[in-house]
């Protein structure tokens, strides 16, 4: 059958198979069109209004590019023969369980959107189409994938140092957000992949050849820029954090369920949070009158673990934003502390195909002829991930009290709360 040809502003012809172009129509897959890309990003960069569903089938595209350019180097004579399809099949399925509004959800406890997309896969007409496409065991081995637990030699396609979900989101990201930060080679680093013998395990892995390391090495510095300068942008930060407390006040008063979240779009989500759970809070989040930044400090400043009960415990962080909202005379939520959620910005982890044949790990502790990255992730990311209080009105803020606040452990801040002493 001729393959179906979607134009893409990122990658131009995005080429699907009969199978990908039924996964497309699906219901479940259909639902990503409603799901912006980076969340409430376009309120600071009004072109970052891209979705899930672009991005998915870009994704799909660099997976298509990446199995062709490994067969046409023989690359796959030891890899199962029907692996390539379960690979292209799951890049365009790695976010179907992606919650409205991106990671924020994530953020607030709900579980991981890759524990979402398990029933979506193994159940339903997206189950359906890969049974009778791929075979009765394609959905559990797409399922593996998508969640970093397969055997495959080809995971590290899916979930990865180098995996083509971040090739295809920084560039497309940094594209749709008009900034110059995400550039990278992704022909080099598409041509120097390889199925190699992992060092330390003896299995087939993918790894990268030692001549595109200059390539890893800009992928990195620009999921950095992207960061400190789009992910985690203040005003980025502030959006995040009301539509957060927002969705979190709804659910505590019992009128949205936390499992539905995943059923919805952007708007759709907005839609019934304003029929179910009208608030000042949703008001401001939709006109676009955000809170302002009245303290804020890097993690560099901090000391090692303190401000996580922040970035983790929601229901301490709610407790904790009413109570200062009540010492300082102000309505519960119009204070908001914002953490982001600890990632691996700058994790490395793969075998590099050496020029004389050997291969060897590249790993934080580094590789010699490539960047040191240990001290230098370490600065790159405490100066990309800021501590902030936002706050509806201004007020006089004491900088101490972030930090003194930020240096507690959860149970010291949980015990001044029973005993009713002040915060600030």
């Amino acid at each position: 059958m001729t393959p179906t040809i979607v134009r893409d502003p990122l990658w131009k012809n995005v080429r699907l198979d009969d199978t990908a172009r039924r996964l497309v129509d699906a219901v479940p897959f259909q639902r990503l069109r409603y799901v912006r890309q980076l969340g409430l990003a376009h309120l600071v960069y009004p072109g970052a209004t891209h979705t899930r569903f672009e991005h998915a089938l870009g994704t799909h595209h660099l997976a298509s590019l990446s199995v062709e350019l490994l067969a046409d180097r023989d690359a796959l004579g030891e890899v199962d023969p029907a692996e390539p399809a379960i690979v292209r099949a799951a890049a365009l399925l790695h976010d179907i369980g992606h919650y409205p509004f991106s990671h924020a959800l994530e953020e607030i406890g709900a579980p991981s959107h890759e524990e979402v997309a398990r029933p979506l896969i193994m159940s339903g007409p997206v189950a359906d189409i890969l049974r009778s496409t791929l075979g009765a065991d394609a959905p559990g081995r797409i399922v593996a994938l998508v969640r970093g637990e397969s055997l495959s030699p080809l995971q590290g396609l899916i979930s990865g140092s180098l995996d083509l979900d971040k090739l295809d989101y920084l560039r497309r990201d940094a594209f749709m957000c008009g900034v110059p930060y995400g550039e990278i080679d992704v022909d080099r680093l598409l041509n120097a992949l390889a199925v190699v013998r992992d060092p330390d395990t003896r299995t087939l892995t993918i790894g990268v050849a030692e001549k595109a390391l200059s390539a890893l090495e800009s992928l990195l510095f620009a999921k950095y820029q992207m960061y400190r300068n789009v992910y985690w942008h203040h005003t980025v930060r502030s959006a995040t954090a009301l539509y957060k407390r927002v969705v979190s006040d709804a659910i505590e008063r019992g009128a949205l369920r936390a499992e539905e979240l995943a059923g919805y779009g952007d708007e759709g989500l907005l839609s019934e949070l304003r029929r179910r759970a009208p608030s000042g809070l949703l008001d401001a989040l939709v006109a676009r009158r955000l809170h302002k930044r009245a303290i804020q400090c890097p993690a560099a400043e901090l000391a090692p673990g303190a401000g996580e009960w922040i970035a983790t415990d929601r229901a301490l962080v709610v407790e904790v934003e009413n109570r200062l909202a009540a010492e300082l005379k102000l309505a519960p939520g119009a204070i908001l502390l914002d953490y982001p959620e600890k990632t691996q910005m700058l994790g490395l982890d793969l075998p590099v195909v050496r020029r004389n044949g050997d291969v060897v790990r590249l790993t934080a502790s580094g590789l010699e002829g490539a960047i040191h990255l240990p001290a230098l992730s370490q600065q790159l990311y405490a100066s990309a991930r800021w501590l902030r209080v936002f706050v509806a009105e201004r007020v006089d803020l004491p900088r101490h009290a972030l930090s003194r606040l930020a240096e507690m452990t959860a149970p010291d801040v949980r015990a001044r709360l029973r005993e009713d002493r002040k915060l600030l």
